[in-house]
């Protein structure tokens, strides 16, 4: 190490087994994913809005968002504050 830098890695360098984690992690993905069911949702014009704009703030489709959070709800992964 010159100068507290460690010079054996550098950033073009690759990570050993990096391709097989990143193979495992798209399949994940790709699983997670896939969409099998159409689901038709009535929800108050004061949700729909919300749920609308928090889209538009992250840059994603409103319907992407709603499925997002029925998915991680129930995988348990979404925790209701109080």
């Amino acid at each position: 190490m010159a100068g507290g830098v460690d010079k054996t890695h550098t950033m073009c360098d690759p990570v050993p087994g990096v391709d097989g984690e990143m193979m495992t992690a798209r399949q994940a993905a790709r699983s997670t994913f896939k969409k099998t069911r159409r689901v038709n949702l009535r929800v108050t014009e004061r949700d729909f809005d919300l749920a609308h704009a928090r889209a538009r703030e992250e840059g994603i489709p409103y319907q992407t968002l709603l499925s997002s959070v029925i998915h991680k709800y129930l995988s348990g992964r979404l925790i209701e504050q109080r």
